[in-house]
């Protein structure tokens, strides 16, 4: 017997039905954080220490931001990414 609970419903609303939706934007948000992070880090040539001093962090936060697992992050140390990144961060409530 198929189960027809979910056909027809989008994938959030599958999502927000398990209560796993908010984690999951919260993964998908730090993903992206991490890869621009880890592209501008490549593109110039800067070291993990490197950064961690002129973001004025550890070097083990560094590590966690660029962890796209790790969602424990601060909105002062979005902050501080999106300026070395040329970003500004714009938060909405919806």
């Amino acid at each position: 017997m198929i189960d027809k609970k979910h056909i027809g419903t989008s994938f959030d609303s599958f999502l927000e039905e398990e209560d796993m939706l908010q984690e999951s934007e919260a993964v998908a948000i730090k993903r992206v954080i991490a890869y621009a992070l880890e592209q501008k880090m490549l593109e110039d040539n800067i070291s993990v220490n490197r950064l961690a001093k002129e973001l004025e962090t550890s070097r083990t936060a560094i590590c966690r931001i660029l962890d796209p697992e790790n969602t424990s992050i601060t909105l002062n140390t979005i902050e501080k990414v999106a300026k070395y990144l040329g970003k500004r961060i714009i938060l909405s409530f919806a």
